[in-house]
């Protein structure tokens, strides 16, 4: 991924003329960042030809032997947990794991500039409970009090967090952003007309199509599990995770896992 601001901890190649110079492309027409080592190496198995050309010259260069630098960058990691809070599933436990890996991802991210946001939905709608932070304090008070309760209303909470993810990624150019979805994929609230099953499967596509990265947590017990989470997780193009026990160290250490694996 080529972005074009500077940033931290996740590492993404950047156009900008900062970061670690770690490997060389030929220039084409970009020759403001030259990588002259690999440049007189393009250029050294030509020279005997070229010894003719002007006597003068000890080595000759020409426009096609230019190579450019690739450098990569740290950056900073959005991560915006998207979270049923309907009665569907155990509520009490869910949130506590969900409270939990936020407030360790906030810690461990402190340093890092990493930022941290909380949507639920429940009822007919969505809420975003904890707005984008990297503030340990403004977290553990947006996260005392969650409403809870009602239906599901999924394909309400994946396009807030559609929204929330395009306009932090308009403020923040350099963010990474990942999408945490912990629910059993049963919505049964619509935003328009169609089913909610197959609302919630479209405007996924859409979230898939922006290329989010994402990582569905199935809160369905195993004996009533009828694949309506992995269904969600495929239109996401999202890995699928079944947690045997929902505990804020395991949600984290999921979490860590999946940011390591897209570095």
């Amino acid at each position: 991924m080529i972005r074009r601001k500077a940033g931290r901890r996740s590492r993404t190649r950047t156009n900008r003329k900062r970061g670690r110079y770690i490997q060389a492309r030929p220039a084409l027409d970009k020759v403001d960042d030259l990588a002259f080592d690999a440049t007189l190496r393009a250029a050294a198995p030509f020279q005997l030809q070229r010894k003719n050309e002007n006597s003068n010259l000890a080595f000759s260069i020409h426009r096609g032997d230019f190579m450019k630098k690739i450098r990569m960058r740290q950056s900073a990691n959005l991560i915006l947990f998207l979270v049923d809070a309907s009665w569907s599933m155990a509520v009490a436990e869910r949130m506590e794991a969900t409270k939990g890996a936020i407030l360790s991802l906030l810690t461990d991210a402190y340093q890092r500039r990493d930022r941290v946001g909380l949507i639920v939905f429940q009822k007919d709608r969505s809420t975003l409970v904890l707005p984008p932070t990297n503030s340990i304090k403004l977290a553990q008070r947006a996260l005392k009090y969650i409403p809870i309760g009602g239906r599901t209303p999924l394909s309400a909470g994946i396009k807030m967090a559609m929204d929330v993810l395009e306009r932090e990624k308009i403020l923040h150019p350099e963010v990474v952003p990942m999408l945490i979805v912990l629910t059993d994929g049963a919505g049964n609230v619509s935003l328009g007309n169609l089913p909610p099953i197959e609302e919630t499967h479209r405007l996924a596509a859409m979230v898939a199509s922006k290329n989010i990265h994402s990582v569905v947590i199935n809160m369905e017990a195993v004996e009533f599990d009828q694949g309506l989470a992995v269904q969600l997780a495929d239109h996401l193009n999202a890995q699928c995770y079944s947690l045997r026990d929902l505990k804020a160290d395991h949600l984290y250490s999921t979490i860590k896992y999946e940011i390591n694996a897209r570095k």
